[in-house]
């Protein structure tokens, strides 16, 4: 029966699923008819937020498609390799590798979103070239579902900005948070670690029941995973003096040295702050100092970057979205507002938590970024949720989960994984939206029973 259903929700994604960038415009469409239609902005006004917006993830997006690039790159040098194959030799069947992955993933994701989201694809490639009879679809979908605990966790956006005092806050919550909430009892409060760990749980389980039957299953041939000998054979007898420098490991070293130096310095003054920018760092220099020479290091790279076109030409389409949906009227009216007002509406002191994190869900399929979701929630559902006398740090947890959640079924995130995996977001959506659905009703039952 279980099967029946994964089957079904996996042919309704692939035949009726755009490519990603079609999504992307079709979502741009929706948003700028509902946006005149719901806040009385006119045509002109809608075009000018879209335009505005456009750009304003930009550096986002560069770092997006560092996360991609360098993880690869990294990954692909010979010791990696050999790491996530002895890694990959653990399971031995095909539910195995799935779960294998999913919790991998999950956990990886929990510590670090970015971490988590290419060491899961990279593991979940591995494995496609040693365990036969695995799908090979299946296998990326849980490896990418582990992201949807990632907000919850220590790299979780929504949290840490609770958690930073100063006036920033005060006005981000209209003056409902004024001072700061520690990460005790957001990210490390009884009620999270409990909804995180059920999570991971049914994930690793939900995905591995998932497998299809042998005849069913997409399998991939391993020789279309290998990445390509990044060795270089140098055969002429006398090298100008640009091979030579090429061609050394003096100066990847000297680079190595430089960069594990401001790691260590990074670390020993901001404590355990493993943002974005540090990973990024990490994979480069990590992966600068594994491949040796530098021209073993660009030849990765080189490989590593066909697969980050749908992050450049996607990520300002999403920006777009997102001014379209922040954008206010001459009233202060705004898309994103009236969803969350409508939610707000509806909800008692029990219920609240429940209806923020679905609101936060619905928001978040338009707004994909935990710092615009923040800056269209935080200054209507933090209010509202301590007039109705809830816990700020549960109002603020509830959002995060709602944020979180509905990537499973939003491309937008997914673009890192599918650019190493090599596939399209019909290819793993279908089992992404089972995750969606079963996950959706622990996260309200932990909402409704644990707070």
């Amino acid at each position: 029966m279980f099967k029946k259903f994964t089957n079904g929700c996996v042919e309704l994604v692939q035949k009726y699923l755009p490519d990603p960038f079609l999504f992307a415009i079709v979502l741009t469409i929706l948003v700028f008819i509902l946006g005149i239609t719901a806040t009385g902005q006119g045509p002109i006004k809608m075009v000018a937020h879209w335009g505005n917006g456009v750009w304003s993830l930009l550096a986002f997006s560069m770092q997006m498609t560092l996360v991609l690039v360098t993880g690869h790159t990294m990954a692909s040098a010979p010791v990696m390799r050999k790491g996530l194959t002895e890694l990959a030799s653990i399971p031995k069947t095909p539910t195995q590798a799935i779960f294998a992955v999913s919790l991998i993933s999950a956990i990886a994701c929990w510590i670090n979103w970015g971490f988590g989201l290419v060491i899961g694809a990279l593991y979940a490639r591995e494995l496609a070239k040693q365990i036969k009879k695995v799908d090979y679809r299946l296998l990326i979908a849980a490896a990418y579902s582990g992201f949807l605990v990632w907000h919850a966790g220590i790299s979780g956006s929504i949290p840490l900005i609770l958690a930073t005092p100063g006036e920033a806050l005060s006005e981000a919550t209209l003056g409902a948070v004024v001072e700061a909430i520690p990460t005790t009892q957001t990210i490390f409060s009884l009620f999270n670690l409990i909804i995180s760990a059920a999570i991971i749980i049914a994930l690793s389980l939900i995905n591995s029941a998932m497998h299809p039957k042998e005849e069913d299953v997409y399998e991939i041939d391993p020789k279309l995973l290998e990445d390509p000998e990044q060795e270089v054979i140098v055969t002429k007898v006398v090298m100008t003096s640009a091979e030579k420098m090429e061609n050394s490991p003096v100066l990847s070293m000297i680079t190595g040295i430089l960069g594990i130096a401001y790691i260590i310095y990074h670390f020993s003054t901001n404590g355990f702050d493993l943002n974005l920018n540090i990973v990024n760092l990490i994979f480069l220099i990590v992966g600068i100092i594994l491949h040796g020479t530098p021209r073993r290091y660009l030849n990765a790279l080189q490989e590593a970057v066909k697969g980050a076109g749908g992050i450049i030409l996607q990520f300002p389409f999403y920006a777009g979205i997102m001014g379209m949906m922040t954008g206010k009227s001459e009233l202060g009216v705004s898309l994103a507002g009236q969803m969350s007002h409508m939610f707000v509406s509806i909800s008692t002191q029990a219920t609240y938590p429940l209806f923020t994190f679905l609101s936060a869900g619905l928001v978040n399929f338009f707004v994909p970024s935990g710092g615009g979701q923040w800056a269209v929630q935080a200054p209507i559902m933090m209010p509202a949720g301590l007039q109705l006398g809830v816990d700020s740090a549960v109002t603020g947890m509830a959002i995060a989960w709602g944020d979180a959640w509905t990537n499973m079924i939003q491309p937008f995130w997914a673009l890192p994984a599918l650019g190493i995996a090599g596939l399209g977001a019909r290819d793993i959506m279908g089992y992404c939206l089972v995750d969606l659905l079963i996950s959706g009703v622990i996260i309200c039952a932990g909402f409704l029973i644990l707070v």
